[in-house]
């Protein structure tokens, strides 16, 4: 049985962008990265593609920004914030918006924002996404008492993967119990 291979038109970019929206927060660069990897595997199935299928995407692109369903702005920040619930550093928390297509001012604006939405400085921020991390990983003060002792030297290189500096993995995983992360 074959495989029908619908032709790239700027119709059809545009439903798919529509449909990928509809499912999934993106930056404009995300958005343009999906559009060239659906038209990167039409052309590996020899499909029909446009004449200047560049230009079609980026005319998609910019109809999403000026609808305004895509705000890289909004989406760093709502995405930032996500990230430091669960535990992510900071550093790995640009990287990762880096790799969703954000760009540096709006990356920079984003972690401000979010440290004025806290009311922390960004020391207090990643001291505080240090402990939500060993709280979701059970480290430091939230394993057994018993085996906090052997676990040290792995709950520190766990902290260190996840990005953090070694004296906030320190004083995180080094904390008395649960409550004195809380009063940090």
């Amino acid at each position: 049985m074959k495989r029908v291979v619908r032709p790239i038109t700027a119709k059809y970019l545009h439903n798919v962008a529509a449909y990928y929206l509809e499912r999934y927060p993106s930056s404009a660069e995300g958005l343009r990265r999906v559009l060239n990897r659906r038209v990167a595997r039409a052309r590996m199935l020899e499909a029909p593609v446009m004449e200047n299928v560049s230009q079609a995407i980026e005319a998609v692109v910019a109809r999403f920004v000026d609808a305004g369903v895509i705000d890289d702005r909004a989406f760093a920040q709502t995405k930032a914030r996500s990230l430091h619930r669960r535990g992510t550093s900071s550093r790995l928390t640009r990287q990762k918006l880096k790799m969703a297509g954000v760009d540096g001012d709006t990356l920079d604006q984003a972690m401000e924002g979010l440290d004025i939405e806290l009311d922390l400085t960004p020391t207090q921020r990643e001291q505080r996404a240090a402990a939500a991390l060993a709280r979701r990983r059970r480290l430091g003060p939230y394993r057994a008492a018993e085996a906090r002792k052997d676990h040290r030297l792995r709950d520190l290189a766990t902290m260190a993967r996840a990005g953090f500096a070694y004296d906030v993995a320190r004083k995180v995983v080094d904390a008395a119990s649960p409550d004195a992360l809380d009063e940090t």
